[in-house]
C-alpha cells in the first residue's frame, strides 16, 4: 500500500504558540496552571498538558484566587477578560495572533459606524469569543440561507470578518452572496484569511487527486478538521476523521492502492506516525510526503514567558 502525506498538515504556528505559553508556564510557575476551554481541539495534547500539572476548566468561576490562568487559542469575550482583571487573576493570553487580529477588524469597523457579520459556526469558541470582543451587535451568518434572511435595508453600511478556520473557499459564496445584498459593504483582504487553514485545505485538494481513500487525523471537535474531511468527501474520495491510529477500520482500505494522510491544525505529527503503524500492522507500506507549501511562519510568546 502507499501512502500519500498531505504537505503542509498538522500544527500551525498559533497551534505551536498556544501549546508552548502552557507549557513555559508550567515551567517557570510551577503546577498547577488552569487553562480555560481546551487550549487546543485535541484530546492528546489536552491529556499530554494535564499530565505535566495543567488543569483545563469552561469558567474562571472554577480557577483558584491568584491562580496562574490561560486562554486558549480561540480567544475569550472581553467579559472574560475583565472577570480575570477583577478578580486579580495573572493571565497568560495563549489567543491566536491571527484571531485576535481579527477582533480588531471588527473593532475597527464597528468604530467607523459599520453593522458588523462575522461569518461562522454558531457555538464554536473562536465565534463565542469574537462576538464577545466587539463592542455592539455582531450578525452571525453560517451560509447563504443566513445571508438572504438578513433584515437590513440593502443601503446598510456593512462589514464582514470571518472565522480563522474557514478558508477562502469555504467563505466565497457567503461573501459574494453578502456583496449582491448590500451596496456599502467592507471586509478583510482575502490575504487576511488564516494562511494555515487555506494551506491544509489546498493540500487536501492536491492529495485528493492521487489517492483511493483520504484519512484525516484530528478530533471530531476540531472545526477545521472536520472541513478537511469534507473537501475529501466533496470531490468523491472516501473520507474518515479519525483522532489515532487505534480508530482506523480495515474495512475502509481493504481494496485502496493508494491512502492519503493529512492532519488538522490541532493534530500533532505523532498521531499522523500513529496511524502509519495501524496501517503497516495491516500490510506492507510505503511512505512518502507531498510537495506543498512550507510553512515558515512563527508567533512571538507573551513577554512573561521568554525568558522561561
Amino acid at each position: 500500500m502507499e501512502i500519500l502525506l498531505a504537505q503542509p498538515r498538522g500544527f500551525c504556528a498559533g497551534v505551536v504558540r498556544a501549546i508552548e505559553i502552557v507549557e513555559r508556564a508550567l515551567e517557570k510557575y510551577g503546577a498547577p496552571v488552569y487553562v480555560r476551554h481546551e487550549i487546543v481541539h485535541n484530546k492528546y495534547v489536552v491529556e499530554g498538558l494535564k499530565n505535566k500539572g495543567a488543569i483545563f476548566v469552561e469558567d474562571l468561576s472554577e480557577v483558584p484566587p491568584k491562580a496562574v490562568t490561560v486562554f486558549s487559542a480561540h480567544g475569550v469575550a472581553r467579559s472574560v477578560e475583565e472577570e480575570a482583571a477583577t478578580r486579580g487573576l495573572p493571565v497568560l493570553n495563549a489567543t491566536c495572533p491571527l484571531v485576535s487580529k481579527v477582533h480588531n477588524q471588527g473593532k475597527r469597523y464597528v468604530s467607523k459606524g459599520r453593522t458588523l457579520i462575522l461569518i461562522g459556526h454558531a457555538g464554536h469558541p473562536e465565534v463565542e469569543g469574537t462576538m464577545g470582543q466587539v463592542p455592539g451587535p455582531v450578525l452571525l451568518v453560517q451560509d447563504v440561507d443566513d445571508v438572504a434572511a438578513l433584515t437590513l435595508p440593502a443601503d446598510t453600511p456593512v462589514a464582514y470578518i470571518t472565522q480563522t478556520t474557514l478558508s477562502v473557499d469555504d467563505t466565497k459564496d457567503i461573501i459574494l452572496a453578502l456583496q449582491q445584498r448590500f451596496t456599502d459593504i467592507q471586509g478583510p483582504d482575502t490575504r487576511d484569511i488564516c494562511y494555515a487553514t487555506q494551506n491544509r485545505q489546498s493540500a487536501v485538494r492536491d492529495l485528493s487527486k492521487l489517492v483511493d481513500v483520504i484519512l484525516v487525523v484530528g478530533a471530531t471537535n476540531s472545526s477545521n478538521s472536520n472541513r478537511l474531511r469534507e473537501i475529501g468527501t466533496e470531490v468523491g474520495v472516501a473520507s474518515y476523521l479519525i483522532s489515532d491510529g487505534s480508530e482506523l477500520n480495515a474495512e475502509w482500505v481493504k481494496d485502496a492502492k493508494t491512502v492519503g494522510i493529512t492532519a488538522g491544525a490541532s493534530a500533532p505529527e505523532v498521531l499522523v506516525d500513529d496511524v502509519i503503524e495501524a496501517l503497516r500492522r495491516i500490510g506492507p507500506v510505503a511512505v512518502s510526503v507531498l510537495p506543498g507549501r512550507e510553512e515558515n511562519i512563527e508567533f512571538r510568546l507573551p513577554s512573561e514567558l521568554t525568558s522561561a
